[in-house]
């Protein structure tokens, strides 16, 4: 994700020794007794990653709990995102002098099933990536960017935005992508200055759909 974001936000991606790594006991305390492996193995590996991108930032070592709708709490005055998929985690982590938000996601490059095309993408979208090079699953990775800018939008907004409430333009020479926000769901955020217009960065490689993007100041 280092390549994805710019430098002012912190990055750490898991390595081997994160998956089995010890909690804090605020973060130990957000695990049911009852989560699965594969659960504790991803949630301790992204607060391993957290942490370690919140010292990157000159910070303390600091737990990293979550919500009740299990998004990370980043200590004030930090912003921040966690994402994991099979055998990958990473975190980022900036201050809120630097930049509003921050999103990533990262994905097993597959194809998705007609079902997810449908309800991921927009029928503009769909037409797009009839265009677009052979050997990529783009579905996939607009699924990706999509996650990405709801991770960005709803720290800011306090809202979700669904799936079709994003139209999302692909360059895949620049590698970058660009969400627009549909203007219904911009006009009904209750929210200071919500954002239109999400740009970010994507990456397909090592079996890997990666996407990430930064709200900048106003």
């Amino acid at each position: 994700m280092r390549d994805l974001l710019p430098s002012t936000v912190a990055v750490a991606v898991a390595g081997s020794d994160d998956w089995t790594g010890e909690l804090l006991p605020a973060e130990q305390a957000c695990l049911s007794e009852r989560a699965v492996q594969t659960r504790r193995r991803d949630f301790t590996a992204g607060r391993a990653c957290a942490r370690r991108a919140l010292t990157d930032l000159g910070l303390p070592p600091t737990a990293v709990p979550s919500a009740a709708d299990r998004a990370p709490v980043w200590p004030a005055g930090v912003v921040g995102t966690i994402t994991h998929t099979t055998g990958y985690c990473a975190a980022a982590a900036a201050h809120t002098s630097d930049i509003r938000s921050v999103g990533m996601d990262a994905e097993q490059h597959r194809e998705v099933t007609p079902g997810v095309r449908r309800l991921v993408l927009l029928p503009e979208e769909e037409a797009d990536c009839a265009r677009l090079p052979s050997g990529t699953s783009w579905p996939l990775v607009l699924f990706s960017a999509k996650e990405t800018v709801y991770k960005v939008w709803y720290p800011v907004v306090g809202s979700w935005l669904d799936f079709h409430d994003a139209q999302l333009d692909l360059d895949p020479d620049a590698g970058t992508f660009t969400a627009r926000i549909a203007p219904a769901r911009v006009d009904a955020a209750a929210a200071d200055d919500p954002p239109a217009l999400i740009t970010g960065r994507f990456v397909v490689a090592d079996g890997l759909v990666r996407t990430a993007a930064v709200l900048p100041l106003r």
